[in-house]
């Protein structure tokens, strides 16, 4: 079964640190990112920062509400 993100925790830079799961799951930047590779996160994409970290954005929709720097 698919999870959704709900939430963020981010650091006192304001750089994402972890995210919050719709079952209450906190999960690290990483575990996140190989779980929405392995297709168990639904409606984000995996990207690569330009220092070549990978991290999660939300698909594309138009909605800034929801994109994940937003939660």
């Amino acid at each position: 079964m698919t999870q959704k993100i709900t939430d963020t925790i981010k650091d006192s830079s304001g750089e994402i640190t972890h995210y919050i799961l719709d079952n209450g799951e906190k999960l690290e930047k990483s575990e996140g990112v190989n779980r929405a590779k392995n297709g168990e996160i639904e409606g984000v994409i995996v990207a690569h920062s330009r220092k070549g970290e990978e991290y999660l954005r939300t698909k594309p929709d138009g909605n800034e509400g929801n994109n994940l720097s937003s939660l």
